[in-house]
């Protein structure tokens, strides 16, 4: 009963955490082996937390020494993994919103030209643009 107090708001955080992840779980577009490393990392934080003493004895079969240091060792490890995978992920939204960028200019483009010099009937429509009615919107 001595860490009844902090035992219960670390396992209140975790709990907590897998929820929100459970209630995004159809919104969070992510894979699968992320679902099942968070899931995991829910149990051991869990287990640690009941169970300090095992978290210091496999630290010194790894010669880490103490369980404290073992936790921050992976705390950094996770920490980088999370910053790399938003970081991949910035980078790819960035490319996505680029070439929309890209095709909404070129479409806009081509239908001022068109209303601008006038369509002719030779030349070939505007794939994706509205050249006759005059809105700024482009079809998805």
């Amino acid at each position: 009963m001595k860490y009844f107090w902090i035992q219960l708001l670390l396992i209140a955080g975790s709990v907590s955490m897998a929820l929100m992840f459970i209630r995004t779980w159809s919104q969070a577009q992510n894979r699968a082996w992320k679902r099942i490393a968070f899931s995991a990392f829910v149990v051991v934080n869990v287990y640690a937390v009941l169970r300090p003493t095992d978290v210091t004895w496999v630290a010194q079969h790894l010669g880490v020494g103490r369980g404290t240091d073992l936790v921050l060792y992976m705390m950094v490890l996770a920490m980088g993994f999370l910053t790399l995978n938003t970081f991949l992920r910035f980078r790819s939204l960035e490319k996505k919103i680029t070439d929309l960028a890209r095709t909404v200019a070129i479409n806009e483009g081509l239908r001022h030209n068109d209303v601008r010099l006038g369509a002719s009937d030779d030349a070939p429509a505007a794939t994706g643009a509205e050249s006759s009615t005059g809105t700024d919107s482009v079809k998805a």
